[in-house]
């Protein structure tokens, strides 16, 4: 194989992948068997094995037991807007993230002390095995799962106030911002890092993704003076939502 010559499974992939996109081979249409590409393209089993696995990872088919493999709908992106940290009329969270004022959006959420993992202290600059409290979240729109969340705050900052369980008091349900302001910690600054992998089986099976599926994943950290005051890390099936930023200037 010379260089920059791709392997002939690529090629196949290549091939049938702009079948699908271009319409040839529309949502819902059984994907040529083994066989058929092996005969059509000239290649081997394996050759052609290794095609369908490409797809299938890409998400472009799937398999149906028992009946074979065919082209996914593809659906079109939705945005899931992020337009700053700073709440306006105490917004919580999910509500300052949606562009869509419809409210529509629904979520789910369960809080529980448990102890730092390393990961997690270094974000939030403790000690591995401190206490902190942890939430999950389920966000949907128009019943539809769009998203999870899972947050942790230092308990050395929240603890035996009326903002430990981020869901519940006088503040439940608030935004970040607004609930540490009841402390008199006041949150100056957040940081976003944003990457992508490919999905856990859980985060899929809560997200109703296909395994092997690629998420977003958005590392968010609220800092009050340098000292990190809660962390999370949010979930966004990346065939399905785009991440739109609206910051303001300053």
């Amino acid at each position: 194989m010379t260089f920059g010559e791709q392997p002939a499974y690529l090629r196949v992939a290549g091939d049938l992948r702009k079948k699908i996109t271009d319409g040839s081979l529309p949502p819902h249409t059984r994907l040529p068997s083994q066989a058929r590409i092996r005969e059509e393209y000239g290649v081997s089993d394996t050759v052609a094995l290794e095609a369908r696995k490409v797809l299938m990872a890409e998400g472009l088919v799937e398999g149906r037991s028992g009946s074979g493999t065919y082209v996914r709908e593809r659906p079109v992106p939705r945005r899931i807007a992020r337009s700053g940290y700073r709440p306006v009329s105490g917004a919580t969270p999910f509500r300052q993230e949606q562009a869509d004022g419809e409210g529509r959006g629904t979520w789910e959420s369960n809080s529980a002390q448990t102890e730092a993992s390393t990961v997690i202290a270094e974000r939030l600059a403790v000690r591995p095995g401190d206490r902190v409290m942890c939430t999950k979240y389920v966000f949907r729109e128009a019943g539809e799962p769009i998203m999870l969340s899972t947050s942790w705050e230092p308990l050395a900052v929240t603890g035996r106030t009326p903002v430990m369980l981020p869901e519940e008091g006088p503040l439940g349900g608030m935004g970040v911002v607004e609930r540490m302001a009841a402390i008199d910690v006041v949150v100056d600054n957040v940081t976003e890092e944003v990457g992508a992998r490919p999905g856990l089986a859980e985060e899929l099976l809560a997200l109703g993704g296909v395994p092997g599926h690629v998420v977003l994943v958005v590392h968010r950290t609220y800092y009050a003076s340098g000292r990190p005051v809660e962390t999370a890390d949010v979930v966004i099936p990346a065939d399905r939502y785009q991440v739109a930023y609206h910051l303001p200037v300053k």
